[in-house]
């Protein structure tokens, strides 16, 4: 990461981006969360005719409904909301 800024910038502005970055990353984690929580919700109240055509499992005149991708959905949406918990976490200390 040093090697992105010019040669007389300090170690205190490699932290600071690298914190920038973090805050970024758990912010896209939590908007993914969210999302993914939904789609998931969707796949479990909506049968496959009435997914919207871009979601895997969309089937028209079918009353089936997608409980496996509901579940998936959700539990990886959960995923990057315990990923986003951890990245706000503590630091620990390298010396």
């Amino acid at each position: 990461m040093l090697g992105v800024f010019p040669s007389g910038t300090t170690g205190a502005l490699s932290i600071l981006q690298s914190m920038r970055n973090d805050k970024l990353l758990v912010a896209a984690a939590v908007v993914i969360g969210v999302v993914l929580v939904v789609v998931g919700i969707v796949y479990w109240i909506e049968p496959a005719k009435s997914l919207p055509s871009f979601f895997p499992g969309h089937e028209a005149g079918s009353a089936h409904h997608h409980v496996k991708h509901g579940i998936a959905s959700f539990l990886v949406g959960l995923a990057a909301f315990a990923f986003a918990w951890f990245q706000t976490g503590p630091k620990s200390k390298t010396t």
